[in-house]
């Protein structure tokens, strides 16, 4: 069935992030820094991943994906974010609807991302002794697959919800990049169909991820408790560090933005608090997982000596 849209609008106006100008320029350089500090540390951990045959391990295979996926999320709107400080924020409607099937491609394949992290370090901890039969490199590559199939699936139901609508008045956008609910506030036909799909896919997500994780470290946690020794439990509680904080960071702002963003009154603040996990969360996981990582800092300096000499 091909889809159609009878929609008048041709193009959308992005609020941004504030419509006051003496902000404009003080949230460009704000945000470029952002954005130079997300694209050199993901692209510089996926070089240093790429490089150093040490860090070829199921581990740092599913951080090579992470690190992939906010590279590319990132960059799905925060050019167009950035040129909109700057001049006027006008996106096309393909554009637009473009821009929501990307963004909810990489976010939804990143939490599926996350859940496959969570299971490699179960199998790490809980069963160690088959640790490479069960973390074979067919099954790690059947484990990102499947994020990114489930990834898509999500991102075209809820491109495909969006393209049914009619937009026939107003053209602005209360945000900075084409986002699910603030378009179906635009529409001036039905949107039950649409706020059905949007928090069935949602909720879909965030819940069969969240309790995968969950149950996944209930049992570390439980494996841990019956280590012996203070030193065991240490170093079974630092190989999760980095991925718990991870996982808090992006499911805590990603949930509290998709809760806030169910009152209208809240628009407002649930776009100010999209901004953690859109802009700064894809910063911070490189900074995460190489400032706690002694593997990665070995390899980075092992890069470092060979290019420098």
């Amino acid at each position: 069935m091909t889809l159609r849209n009878s929609s008048s609008v041709t193009e959308f106006i992005l609020v941004g992030l504030s419509e006051q100008p003496e902000l404009q320029l003080p949230l460009f350089i704000l945000f470029l820094g952002i954005y130079v500090f997300t694209v050199v540390g993901n692209l510089g951990l996926i070089t240093l991943i790429g490089l150093n045959s040490s860090l070829h391990t199921p581990m740092y295979f599913f951080l090579f994906n992470l690190s992939f996926i906010d590279l590319c999320y990132s960059s799905v709107f925060t050019p167009k974010m950035l040129n909109d400080f700057l001049s006027e924020n006008v996106i096309s409607y393909v554009g637009c609807v473009t821009q929501l099937f990307f963004f909810c491609f990489f976010v939804n394949s990143e939490c599926y991302v996350l859940v496959s992290m969570a299971y490699d370090r179960y199998v790490a901890i809980c069963k160690p002794l088959l640790y490479t039969v069960t973390m074979s490199p067919q099954v790690c590559s059947l484990l990102m697959f499947g994020s990114y199939v489930i990834g898509f699936a999500g991102a075209m139901a809820h491109t495909g919800s969006i393209w049914r609508l009619t937009f026939c008045n107003s053209n602005i956008i209360h945000h900075y990049l084409c986002e699910v609910l603030p378009l179906l506030q635009l529409s001036c036909t039905s949107t039950h169909v649409n706020e059905l799909v949007f928090f069935i896919v949602v909720g879909v997500v965030i819940t069969i991820s969240s309790i995968s994780i969950f149950i996944s470290y209930a049992l570390i946690l439980s494996n841990i408790l019956h280590i012996p020794s203070a030193e065991g439990r240490s170093k079974a509680i630092s190989t999760c560090g980095s991925h718990i904080i991870a996982v808090a960071l992006f499911f805590g702002s990603g949930a509290f933005t998709y809760l806030t963003s169910s009152f209208p009154a809240s628009m407002d603040q649930s776009k100010f608090a999209s901004v953690f996990y859109t802009n700064v969360v894809p910063m911070l996981n490189p900074l995460i997982y190489s400032l706690r990582n002694k593997d990665v800092k070995l390899a980075l300096g092992k890069t470092l000596r060979t290019v420098l000499s």
